[in-house]
């Protein structure tokens, strides 16, 4: 008698949606739990190669901490790709202009890099106030 090693296909996933809030949470910690929901991990049918995750909606992502010194210190770096085109922003001025974006970057990090990644990304929904438009989907309140 062997046993199978069980595989999710791709057609036969349950996708909920998931609404997590982040006020007063850590942003490292908070974006750890998120990339494992989107991911499927915390599922009994997780397969690495399948999107077997939920749909998670972050509000309040203005309202995240960040520990130490990082709003000074931590800076996110990019370039536009020109000569002297290196552009630096601190982790203060990108919560105050873009909450939301800082949640996304930190999430991205942990995910995949690859397709699969950048679908999984696609499942992220986050606000930086507390309303959202996924009323409709009826999502499930989690704590994380």
């Amino acid at each position: 008698m062997l046993n199978k090693t069980f595989q999710a296909k791709p057609g036969e996933v349950s996708r909920n949606w998931v609404l997590v809030d982040l006020a007063g949470k850590t942003l490292g910690r908070a974006a750890t739990v998120i990339a494992s929901m989107l991911r499927g991990k915390l599922k009994p049918e997780y397969t690495p190669h399948v999107d077997a995750g939920d749909f998670v909606v972050v509000v309040n992502a203005d309202k995240v901490k960040l520990t130490g010194r990082k709003l000074d210190q931590k800076r996110y770096i990019w370039h536009s790709g020109y000569p002297g085109g290196i552009r630096t922003v601190t982790a203060g001025e990108l919560l105050s202009k873009k909450p939301a974006e800082m949640l996304r970057i930190a999430v991205r990090g942990m995910l995949p890099k690859n397709t699969l990644g950048r679908k999984l990304l696609k499942k992220l929904k986050v606000y930086a106030s507390a309303e959202h438009p996924h009323e409709a989907q009826q999502p499930k309140q989690v704590e994380i």
